[in-house]
């Protein structure tokens, strides 16, 4: 905004004709204030001195009413014009005055440049607000400021060298004409400012147009405050010109070179304490540096008092390496620095305000009246400073006053500016310490519109924070032991709380009545500050005032104050930081969906229900999702990592999350070259720390990790990587040879390059080491967020593997949604067995624990039923993934203490059976949370959390997730599921399509599932749409069967598969691997439940192992291609007898 204020016509003219006229009249200021302490010399000198300023501050005290009246009755710019011109006229006093070294012109010549300053100043702080828009009055007034002390800083330097030298005199003279014709042709180039009040008439007499300026000035309390506070930075700044050239002298013992740089360094300071206050208020003035600068000015004039009060009388004079080549002179530089800083923070945006709030038909009046305070404060100051002086005050004694002053002034700006001053200063030191960021402001509620702001609750501050940002007609509602707590009672009286008891009926009458009313009501629904770092229970009273007001909600999502010493996380939970980056985002107003037939406590737990939706949407909303998933690791990094370890695995590779960004850096630098920008690489490992820098390595090369199940075997993998068009594969040889997949390695050399990372690992050089170290966390090649991240591989369990395509915010919001329904930290740890070639094993198992900052144990196999309990003991692991079928394998052989830390089981994949979830309740006290998922979804689509579980169903959907239900012939009950949301994948590649990408239709996803949603929102999978068949034309869940065996032989695995029949069109087969069930039991146990007979598998066979996928599941492929060969046996001589239990 600078630069592009000084290119324009608008505003330069201006800048140029202050800047030079203001060097003008300090040029000749400090040359007679050398003239009077160093070359006349005189036992008054300090008293001349201020006389000098008082010359140059008189006028405005006398003029500033009919300056004020001839900026509003005429063009500004000519009036400048004007003024400009008879300020040659003053210059060429000036110049006789230096040429004949007479004190008394230049005490004239100096009034005279006093008058023109007078009459000018209205015109240029009248023109500003007309030639710029209000945000950019800050800017305006820091550079016009700026100009200001530069002249004064050059004045002072070259006034100060010609006073010095009696040879440069006639230099001296030629420069102060120069600079006045130069300020007159600058003049001349301002715009036109027409009058606002062309009719004025204007008051010739001084007195009574200053009186009456100062009376309309009084009539408008905000705008008498405001000029009350910019009188008193000239006030000080008057003080201190006129104290600083006999503290130099007198008592620092300076010589007129440590004077100069004295001066220098106070006027650049005040330049930028100007241009610090103008960046600060880039769309308003930023009132909250008017009080904390006058603070700061308190401070830094009382520790100068301090430390002059140490000094006696100079007996001698000291040059400038003498003077700051000690502490003490560093010490006077940082407190003159700090108090000019502090300045320019003062004024800038009081002074800005001023402008922006005086009505344009009286603009410049409003400023000439602020002038005449300004020069009222000045002359008493600077003729007080004087007399103090002469009567043998020294330094020390006045800037003790002044300190004190700024004491007083503090307390009467905040009392004078009340609750919105206040809040302007708490919002900007949210602002200097937390690095605060707003967004959404426009979604706040105006005046008058009732609503209910529903902030997350994450530490102590967040109600001061919402005191900040919101608007002041908002009201509060408290708890009332919270109301009553000795530190937050003062607070209270700065808002319009409502203290709450949930006990007391009636109170929440009267908050309902005021929201009717028109007010917008503060409440955290939580209620109490978050434990974990996740959402907390929602209370459904927040829900009732909402539904029973009929007020909108407007949730508010606060990040980052968690992480500070004012919440209740420990260092184990997240890491910790003094002022960590605090963000705030102001969300659109949403209505509550109630059921309207819904009354009494059925409505209320509705309402709470709807509001917990809204506040963990919010959460997914709010989250870090626009970027890649290197860059949220690297976020993790920097603000979840507690210290731990990231990743562990069974060979003791323990990684932190700095070696693995280094690891992933270095092996992705090295494996760049093996393909191109954006192309697929088959990754082809176990679950371990390697497979983890494997997957980042390619993430932050900005290649897709295409993760291939070596479990389906050589025709699958190879038509995976042919519809993915994979030409590399990352494996390792060590895996190859204990996993004895040489077979499928001989199948992909046909079609990729198989590259060992052993044999990269021998390439790797420290050098290599150091470029991955300083490379931290940038990815090596920049990639959009919506760009593929990974590929993965349908479990082709009922046909051929597709590869889905992930992006990098589809699996982040995958995490993101996963994270806000079941909340957990760095004080759990992840024990993961799922492979990571599964949508749930690389998701929740790893993506989610490392972006969420949570340590994760990575195991190659689920099937260790052994050996699993036992590193989730000895791991300590708080949170295990699994199937039914693994956690009820592991359950037979745990112990019961194996799962002592284990407090929450997320079961997918398969449906959990009764016996299973009632296992893990009674020998270990924890109960499975179901959830359902399709690798298209990233893969979790819905799940049942500790806050909202219903036993039986896969949960309530994630959040931002939409879904519909189409119906599907013979189903009655249900439809076919299609679901919608951030986290549906990108599309499909398909390999007799190889390497074309097959969106979803409108973004919505087929999940050819059949399920049921109540009126809670909780889903029931009742079966595939292709695990139905049509017998007897009826339609028959092949779920539903197997839920029946499972029910009646819990103790093994059943499938069913349907083959076709020449009566009933479709006959069922059940295939276990017992002997001992039959279909007469069966048929009795349906009949008992009640279920049809046409649940009643035809056949039973039994065969050696029921075939599974690597992540579970039933291979139905493989079990419809198993019962076909056996049926086709028991057709022959040759069949065994006793293999199948036929129906009679």
């Amino acid at each position: 905004m600078f630069a592009a204020l000084m290119k324009a016509r608008r505003f330069a003219p201006l800048f140029w004709c202050q800047f030079l006229s203001a060097l003008n009249d300090n040029l000749v200021r400090n040359a007679l204030v050398i003239l009077i302490l160093y070359k006349i010399g005189s036992a008054h000198g300090a008293t001349l001195v201020a006389l000098a300023g008082t010359a140059l501050i008189a006028p405005f005290f006398i003029l500033s009413g009919l300056a004020g009246e001839m900026a509003d009755r005429f063009d500004k710019a000519r009036v400048a014009e004007r003024l400009k011109f008879y300020e040659i006229a003053i210059a060429g006093i000036a110049a006789l005055g230096f040429l004949m070294q007479s004190v008394s012109l230049l005490f004239v010549a100096l009034t005279g440049y006093g008058v023109v300053a007078a009459l000018f100043g209205p015109i240029k702080y009248g023109v500003l607000p007309q030639h710029l828009d209000v945000k950019e009055l800050p800017a305006g007034n820091a550079l016009v400021e700026s100009a200001t002390f530069a002249a004064i800083l050059l004045g002072t330097v070259i006034g100060g060298w010609a006073a010095a030298h009696s040879e440069a005199a006639r230099i001296l003279c030629i420069l102060v004409i120069a600079l006045a014709v130069l300020s007159w042709i600058a003049a001349r180039l301002i715009p036109p400012a027409p009058s606002s009040v062309p009719g004025l008439t204007i008051n010739r007499n001084l007195a009574a147009s200053t009186w009456s300026l100062l009376r309309e000035l009084k009539s408008d309390g905000r705008l008498w405050t405001g000029g009350l506070i910019t009188s008193w930075f000239w006030l000080m700044g008057a003080v201190m010109v006129a104290l600083l050239p006999p503290l130099i002298k007198d008592w620092i013992g300076g010589s007129e070179n440590v004077y100069i740089v004295a001066l220098l360094v106070f006027t650049v300071s005040i330049a930028l304490g100007s241009a610090l206050a103008a960046r600060a208020s880039r769309m308003r003035p930023n009132l909250a540096l008017v009080p904390l600068a006058a603070l700061l000015m308190a401070v830094f004039a009382l520790d100068l008092a301090w430390h002059v009060s140490a000094y006696g009388k100079a007996a001698s004079v000291r040059g400038v390496s003498e003077v700051f080549g000690s502490w003490s002179g560093v010490r006077l530089i940082i407190d003159l620095a700090g108090l000019a800083i502090a300045g320019g923070l003062f004024i800038v945006p009081a002074f800005a305000a001023v402008q922006s709030w005086a009505p344009v038909e009286r603009r410049a009046r409003v400023i000439a009246a602020c002038n005449v305070l300004s020069a009222g404060f000045m002359t008493a100051a600077t003729v007080a400073a004087a007399g103090l002086q002469a009567a043998g005050f020294g330094p020390a004694g006045i800037l003790l006053m002044l300190a004190v002053g700024n004491l007083v002034a503090l307390i009467l700006i905040l009392r004078a500016w009340g609750n919105e001053g206040i809040k302007d200063v708490a919002a900007f030191l949210f602002k200097v310490f937390f690095g605060l960021e707003v967004k959404g402001l426009e979604n706040l509620p105006k005046p008058g519109e009732k609503a209910i702001i529903a902030p997350n609750h994450v530490s102590l501050l967040d109600a001061p924070l919402m005191h900040a940002l919101l608007p002041s007609h908002s009201a509060y509602a408290v708890d009332t032991g919270m109301a009553n707590t000795w530190w937050v009672k003062p607070f209270l009286k700065l808002v319009d709380a409502f203290p709450i008891d949930p006990s007391r009926p009636l109170g929440m009458r009267s908050l309902i009545h005021t929201v009717k009313d028109g007010r917008s009501l503060v409440i955290f629904p939580e209620g109490r500050l978050t434990v974990t770092g996740g959402l907390m229970k929602v209370y459904d009273g927040t829900a009732m005032i909402a539904d029973k007001a009929d007020a909108p909600v407007i949730p508010v999502r606060i990040d980052g104050l968690e992480r500070s010493a004012f919440g209740y996380l420990s260092s184990k939970q997240t890491k910790k930081a003094w002022f960590p980056k605090t963000t705030v985002t102001i969300l659109p107003k949403v209505e509550l969906k109630i059921d309207d037939t819904l009354r009494g406590k059925a409505r209320r737990q509705a309402a709470g229900l709807a509001l917990q939706d809204i506040m963990t949407d919010s959460a997914v909303v709010t989250a870090p999702l626009d970027m890649t998933l290197f860059e949220a690791l690297d976020l993790a990094r920097r603000t979840r990592d507690t210290g731990q370890r990231a990743i562990e695995d069974p060979l003791r590779t323990r990684l932190t999350y700095k070696k693995l960004i280094t690891g992933a850096q270095v092996l992705g630098a090295k494996i760049a070259p093996l393909a191109p920008q954006g192309a697929a690489v088959g990754v082809l490992l176990p679950n371990s720390a390697g497979v983890a820098v494997t997957f980042f390595a390619l993430q932050t090369i900005g290649r897709v990790a295409a993760m291939l199940n070596f479990t389906a075997g050589p025709k699958n993998v190879v038509s995976a990587c042919k519809a993915a068009n994979i030409s590399v594969v990352l494996t390792s040889r060590t895996f190859v040879e204990k996993g004895h997949l040489e077979s499928l390695i001989t199948a992909l050399s046909e079609t990729a390059k198989i590259v060992y990372l052993e044999d990269v690992r021998a390439t790797i050089t420290f050098a290599d080491k150091i470029k991955g170290l300083m490379q931290g966390g940038t990815p090596l090649v920049a990639v959009k967020p919506d760009a593929p991240a990974a590929i993965l591989f349908t479990s082709g369990s009922e046909g051929t593997p597709k590869g889905v395509v992930l992006s990098h915010k589809n699996l982040l919001a995958n995490c993101a949604q996963s994270l806000t329904r079941v909340a957990c930290n760095g004080s759990d740890k992840v024990f993961n067995a799922l492979p990571v070639f599964h949508s749930f094993g690389l998701t929740a198992g790893l993506l989610m624990p490392l972006v969420g900052g949570i340590p994760v144990y990575l195991y190659p196999t689920p099937l260790h039923y052994r050996i699993i309990p036992e590193l989730v003991y000895s791991s300590n692991a708080t949170i295990l993934f699994g199937t039914d079928t693994f956690l009820s394998g592991y359950a037979r052989v745990a112990h019961p203490y194996d799962f002592a830390r284990v407090r929450l089981v997320l079961a997918g994949a398969e449906a959990v059976k009764d016996r299973t979830r009632q296992l893990y309740m009674d020998r270990f006290g924890v109960r499975i949370l179901e959830g359902y998922g399709v690798t298209e979804t990233a893969p979790v689509l819905a799940i049942n959390t500790p806050l909202s579980n219903k036993a039986g169903t896969v949960g309530r959907l994630s959040p931002l997730m939409e879904a519909r239900l189409e119906p599907v012939p013979g189903i009655t009950e249900g439809g076919r599921l299609y679901v919608r949301g951030p986290n549906v994948m990108l599309g499909y590649y398909r390999a007799e399509n190889p390497g074309v990408l097959e969106p979803p239709a409108d973004g919505w996803h087929d999940t050819g599932d059949i399920v049921t949603i109540d009126a809670q929102g909780f889903i029931t999978i009742r079966g595939r749409a292709k695990r139905f068949a049509k017998i007897a034309g009826e339609m028959v869940s092949l779920s539903a069967v197997e839920a029946l065996a499972a029910e009646l032989w819990p103790q093994h695995i059943t499938v069913v598969v349907t083959l076709p029949d020449a009566r009933k069109g479709e006959r069922l087969v059940l295939l276990t691997p017992d002997a001992k069930c039959t279909r007469d039991a069966f048929l009795q146990f349906a009949r008992r439940k009640g279920a049809t007979e046409l649940m009643v598998p035809a056949d039973i066979l039994v065969v050696p192992s029921i075939p599974l996928l690597g992540s579970g599941k039933p291979d139905y492929v493989a079990a419809l291609a198993l019962a076909k060969e056996r049926l086709a046996a028991k057709s022959t001589p040759q069949a065994e007898p006793a293999s199948s239990t036929p129906a009679a």
